[in-house]
């Protein structure tokens, strides 16, 4: 069996995102729907329902009165907020595990895929892209799904992939394609295929480190790449492959993003760490 046929086939032994995600994310794609649309699959998915007064009786949110239905919880919330917590719950099993290949103990990976959505949704929200910010969201969170496919094909040759990182000047995406056959970008993007994800989801995935030249011209994917590269900035999930990545400047240029402005994230973010790791514990 060749990597790519090993690869695939622990694909499918992945656990896909709750089917009530994709249905939201459909609808969210589908110009002709509404908030309601989505509040009525809500209404019916007990799961779902159980999870949602869950988080909005956290620490998170410090309510002084119980909230109790569904009614409650999409008042209290907001439609907007729901579908982030109910995609948010989507990807959480896949993304708590160790990742020992790229060096993330438990929890790390998924803290920064929390980190890099919701920069991602700030980002978005500055740029005024209000019908594609959860689809930026998600794919955000689900950025790095790839590395928990390969992670044990990186932890058996790591030591070639670093010397193609160390030595011939390689990113750490690259290395991964030249090694192994396969990077986690291009894997992640294969996981959303079979996901039956989207067209633009899957190629915001595959291309978050700008790969294809044809991701500098988009700007949902360029989102997805800066909100990665300030989670990296701030130490948020580095682990052992965070700083052999390519920087692209033209990126900040075309979002007109500068120095000062990545200081105003960082700051703004960091001084709301505190509420993101009780988000993260919630959900």
């Amino acid at each position: 069996m060749s990597t790519i046929q090993k690869l695939i086939k622990e694909i499918h032994m992945l656990k896909p995102i709750p089917r009530i995600a994709g249905q939201i994310l459909t609808i969210i794609e589908d110009p002709n729907s509404s908030i309601a649309d989505i509040a009525e699959i809500v209404l019916y998915d007990p799961s779902t329902t159980a999870n949602l007064l869950k988080i909005c009786n956290s620490a998170y949110f410090g309510q002084s009165r119980e909230i109790d239905s569904v009614r409650d919880a999409i008042s209290f919330l907001g439609i907007d907020q729901m579908v982030d917590l109910i995609l948010l719950h989507g990807g959480a099993e896949n993304l708590t595990k160790s990742q020992e290949g790229y060096g993330l103990h438990e929890g790390e990976l998924w803290r920064q895929a929390v980190a890099s959505a919701l920069i991602a949704k700030d980002l978005s929200e500055k740029k005024g892209i209000s019908r594609q910010k959860h689809i930026i969201f998600t794919a955000a969170l689900l950025k790095d799904i790839g590395k928990v496919i390969l992670d044990r094909f990186v932890s058996d040759s790591f030591e070639k992939i670093s010397f193609q990182v160390e030595k011939k000047g390689l990113s750490f995406r690259e290395a991964e394609k030249k090694i192994i056959g396969v990077d986690h970008a291009e894997l992640g993007g294969l996981v959303a295929k079979i996901w039956k994800f989207s067209p633009k989801m899957i190629f915001i995935i595959s291309n978050h480190h700008m790969s294809d030249q044809k991701a500098h011209e988009d700007i949902e994917t360029s989102i997805v790449y800066l909100a990665d590269t300030i989670c990296m900035m701030m130490g948020i999930g580095g682990g052992s492959d965070g700083l052999a990545y390519r920087f692209h400047q033209d990126i900040l240029d075309k979002l007109g993003v500068n120095p000062s402005d990545l200081q105003e994230i960082i700051m703004r973010f960091g001084e709301n760490m505190q509420k993101v790791e009780e988000l993260i514990q919630a959900v």
